[in-house]
């Protein structure tokens, strides 16, 4: 609708080709945005250092009617296991809505100006008290040491499958 930016095609590996001129010769404007998919077993040290910088993010899940619940978290990133790591409690709604389903679909989303990364996959909820500790301790490490939940405390756990952004 009267909107004539240039958005990337993507190809069947996935990788985007923007357009930039009317000849429709690709790459120039890849060239100066670092916009892409990334594998999150390959970051780069630049996205890694996003990764741990203190940021709020958004969880997104899907609630049974298939529409999205968007929260406000803090999380981290386990770059060897490839997880992020929310911590909850079992009241909360984003633990509820994984209790009630097993497990998800899920993303999160963090944004800092025009740095943003997106991470997906799949979500579970645990109770298990040594993964709740680690999850706890890492948050501490990020943020700050979290309220005390007891055995309330709840871990949500995304494996992650799917990145993209610019960091």
């Amino acid at each position: 609708m009267g909107n004539d930016r240039p958005w990337p095609r993507l190809h069947r590996d996935g990788a985007a080709a923007w357009p930039l001129d009317a000849s429709g010769t690709e790459g120039a404007v890849a060239a100066t945005t670092s916009l892409v998919a990334l594998d999150p077993k390959a970051l780069t040290d630049e996205v890694r250092s996003f990764l741990r910088q203190r940021h709020v993010a958004t969880l997104t899940l899907l609630r049974p009617d298939g529409t999205p619940h968007v929260t406000p978290v803090g999380f981290t990133w386990d770059d060897a296991a490839g997880l992020v790591r929310v911590i909850t409690w079992s009241g909360a709604v984003k633990s509820k809505l994984l209790t009630r389903t097993g497990g998800g679909p899920a993303s999160v989303c963090q944004v800092d100006g025009g740095r943003w990364l997106t991470l997906e996959g799949n979500a579970v909820v645990t109770a298990d008290p040594d993964r709740c500790a680690d999850a706890v301790r890492r948050y501490a490490a990020r943020y700050s040491p979290p309220k005390d939940r007891g055995a309330d405390r709840r871990a949500i756990e995304i494996t992650v499958t799917r990145m993209m952004g610019r960091a």
